[in-house]
């Protein structure tokens, strides 16, 4: 018998009848012999409609109450899916985070996860019941406060305990057939990937792949945990994540030159001008932001002019930052010595990913080609051994993916990819 860790998300339990489907496939794994643990997301868009209504009760709620909010989706998801597994004659339990044992640190809204403790979990599933958690949260170990862990913090929840338990797999349904070369929704050719690696997969979730996050692929890299994501509206075999490559049928799954192209438009660039050009001064913008707790992404450095001495620093970040970011920097202006600030939230970054780029030279200029190609000017480069991204405008984006997407042949002679929930989730 093995044990399998299943994650659905808001799309896949968006209404009664998604939550019934969900019931049947999960019952479907019991069935086929599997002790099974289900992750669960808020329903549709639960989440975001209480983020409003918190936000028309207070421009800024409390993080620890948002929280103890936000985590009342999650419990509604895993106590419906519980009823309907139980409507079709098999046990079920459902576990909220903190009785799941997903132990985080303090920080409300973005927690990390710090250990998970699944006795819980570990006993419904060997009495024979199928274990429902609620995604997206847990128990700070300091205060035990709840918290949430941000943004696609469901499929983190599912990893975790997926390593906590040793399961065979976890299995990520969402509303796509798997993982694609690129945003279906963006390039309609885009093609199934069968076989990804961990590191490919960490570069296009973190440069705006939508369907795993970086934290969730992250864990399973480092647990060596094989994840496979599928859709949760069809039967179709979707993507697998792994460490090796997998084998259908009599056929190893080779791994590709380009993985596929990611882009993002969530991000904001801040320059900062007239940078005394002397050791320290990148080390006190940088500290700043790190003390706001901001994350930055891309960061480039100009030439210094030689007439004065100053250079300008830019950087990438969420735009959900962008004005606490400015505000950290205003107050270290006098120390700091610089002339001013540019924020720019009309931006969009662009990633190749692909582990075959370290050894075939003319990735590179077939890359700047094909943007030169459809007019696209390029603000900011950043590179990895496995990944070019590019910083455009906004607007461009859409028809720079197309137009990389398709110089490196990764468009598909089939039938155009389904996004079954209309998300990419």
């Amino acid at each position: 018998m093995g044990l399998v860790v299943q994650k659905y998300g808001g799309s896949s339990v968006a209404d009664a009848e998604g939550i019934k489907r969900v019931a049947k496939r999960i019952v479907e794994a019991k069935q086929n012999g599997n002790q099974v643990v289900a992750v669960v997301s808020a329903m549709g868009d639960t989440t975001d409609e209480l983020i409003d209504l918190a936000e028309q009760v207070s421009p800024m709620p409390a993080g620890r109450e948002l929280d103890m909010l936000l985590t009342a989706g999650e419990r509604i998801s895993m106590a419906l899916l519980a009823m309907a597994i139980k409507k079709l004659g098999h046990e079920a339990q459902s576990f909220t985070g903190s009785q799941a044992g997903v132990i985080t640190d303090s920080v409300h809204n973005k927690a990390r996860i710090i250990d998970v403790t699944p006795g819980r979990i570990k006993t419904s599933v060997d009495e024979g019941n199928i274990a429902i958690v609620a995604g997206f949260q847990g128990v700070s170990q300091d205060t035990k406060d709840i918290t949430t862990l941000g943004r696609g913090g469901s499929d983190t929840t599912a990893v975790a305990l997926a390593a906590a338990l040793d399961a065979d797999v976890c299995e990520i349904y969402t509303d796509v057939d798997g993982v694609f070369t690129a945003d279906p929704r963006v390039v309609k050719k885009a093609r199934k990937i069968d076989w990804i690696s961990f590191e490919d997969m960490l570069e296009l979730a973190a440069s705006g792949s939508k369907v795993l996050l970086h934290r969730c692929v992250e864990y399973a890299r480092r647990y060596n945990i094989p994840i496979h994501v599928r859709s949760s509206f069809s039967g179709l075999q979707g993507t697998w994540v792994s460490s090796e490559p997998i084998k259908q049928g009599d056929k190893q799954v080779e791994q590709a030159l380009i993985s596929g192209v990611a882009h993002d438009t969530s991000e904001a660039k801040v320059t900062v001008v007239g940078v005394p050009d002397k050791p320290g001064e990148a080390a006190s913008i940088f500290r700043a932001i790190a003390n706001a707790e901001i994350n930055i992404d891309m960061v480039v450095q100009n030439v210094s002019a030689a007439s004065t001495g100053l250079t300008d620093i830019s950087f990438t970040l969420p735009k959900t930052e962008g004005r606490k970011a400015i505000d950290a920097l205003e107050k270290s202006k006098a120390a700091i010595g610089f002339d001013s600030l540019r924020y720019d939230d009309q931006i969009g970054k662009i990633s190749l990913v692909g582990a075959g780029m370290k050894t075939n030279p003319g990735v590179t200029a077939d890359f700047f080609t094909a943007l030169s190609d459809a007019g696209v000017n390029i603000e900011l480069i950043s590179t990895s051994e496995i990944r070019i991204s590019v910083v455009t405008r906004a607007d461009d984006v859409p028809e720079a993916v197309r137009a990389v997407h398709s110089a490196f042949g990764l468009d598909s002679d089939s039938d155009e990819a389904v996004v079954y929930g209309g998300t990419g989730r």
